[in-house]
């Protein structure tokens, strides 16, 4: 790259301000674009600066004004990959203060879909005002529809294996019956003379009835830090509602306890029912999930939290003591995030781990093969 294009990278990313100190590296001066004048501009109005300069378009640095809206969203998606756009977004919304123009049907209807704006308009889906509520579904669809494009046939496919591949039954059944296992054992007893094997020992699945055998639970934190892990946690539940062979309950608590299983049926439904951003009390949520269980021996159970108990720790420490004990395979996932590394109590964690519950974080990719290692209660690894 030569000098003039390195200047001119290093004006869009410094601004109108930096132009009279770079100018003093090249004589000729600093002339962009036409496409990169709009891209000044548009950058400008999320970093210019906070004191009254920007470039380009000559606006202040205090944020986009609402009938420019449209006209900013539209540059963006012309000027700048998917990628950018949500990290802009993003930065449009944190360092700005836009939160209101979220609530204006042109600004949702220009978005990207990204996660994080998900959680956040999730989080102030009260605020809402009327004119904007239907744009606000459409874009919390948008994403639950990429996350069931991604992961919908791999969960119902990881599900199946697992229901499929399970300990044999001692009740015979011929439809049930595990042809390869029983031809295999049986070698040993093959008859020359009549030419066929003469079995001693018939294996045979447990059967996988039409009505649900096997029982999920999701008991979904529903605290600020957990937005995106809520999003995931409510999209996997209905789908796993969607298939008979198992019988799921969809959880969501703060300080309050509220059984979401009636909505699974619409994943979008379901996360209007969650309400992002109260306290925390794991083991009142715990407690409600308890009575849920009929078969502990079949049941499995997904505590989707930080860890960060505003209740009674060691209530809590206590009933996950005795849901482990009853026979319930109990796990704990600390985030199901597309971002990063997850806050959340070390200590307990560590107290968790300590009485063979799994602890971890599980991003969004391993979900199937998660489930799956889970419901043949496999060692998880992740």
């Amino acid at each position: 790259m030569d000098t003039k294009e390195t200047l001119k990278r290093w004006r869009l990313i410094l601004g109108a301000e930096s132009e009279k100190m770079l100018e003093s590296f090249d004589g000729d001066g600093i002339n962009l674009s036409e496409e990169e004048l709009l891209m000044d501009s548009a950058l400008s109005q999320i970093y210019g600066n906070d004191e009254g300069g920007s470039s380009g378009s000559g606006g202040s640095g205090r944020g986009i004004s609402t009938p420019k809206l449209t006209k900013w969203l539209g540059d963006l998606r012309s000027l700048f990959s998917p990628m950018d756009i949500k990290v802009i977004q993003n930065d449009a919304i944190e360092k700005k203060g836009l939160k209101q123009l979220l609530f204006e049907p042109e600004m949702l209807d220009g978005l990207e879909p990204d996660l994080s704006t998900g959680a956040l308009l999730l989080m102030l889906k009260d605020q809402i005002p009327q004119k904007a509520k239907d744009n606000a579904r459409q874009y919390i669809a948008k994403i639950v529809e990429d996350i069931n494009r991604r992961l919908s046939d791999d969960i119902k496919r990881s599900v199946t294996s697992a229901m499929n591949r399970r300990e044999h039954s001692p009740i015979p059944s011929a439809a049930a019956l595990d042809y390869r296992l029983t031809i295999r054992r049986n070698l040993k007893n093959y008859d020359p003379e009549l030419n066929t094997i003469l079995p001693e020992k018939f294996y045979f699945y447990e059967r996988i009835s039409r009505s649900a055998s096997r029982t999920v639970i999701l008991d979904i934190d529903q605290s600020g830090s957990m937005g995106e892990s809520a999003i995931y946690s409510s999209v996997m539940g209905c789908i796993l509602a969607s298939m008979s062979s198992l019988k799921t309950h969809v959880v969501a608590f703060d300080t309050k306890v509220t059984d979401l299983t009636e909505k699974c049926s619409d994943p979008v439904d379901l996360l209007y029912g969650i309400q992002l951003g109260g306290g925390t009390d794991i083991e009142r949520s715990v407690a409600y999930c308890s009575k849920l269980i009929e078969e502990p021996e079949k049941t499995t159970m997904f505590i989707i939290t930080d860890l960060y108990e505003g209740g009674n720790r060691n209530g809590l420490l206590r009933r996950m003591s005795e849901l482990k004990e009853s026979g319930v395979n109990l796990i704990i996932l600390l985030a199901i995030s597309d971002s990063g590394k997850p806050f959340y109590d070390e200590g307990l964690a560590e107290k968790a781990a300590a009485m063979d519950i799994p602890c971890f974080a599980c991003p969004p990719e391993k979900l199937p093969d998660m489930l799956e290692a889970a419901l043949k209660r496999r060692p998880i690894k992740i």
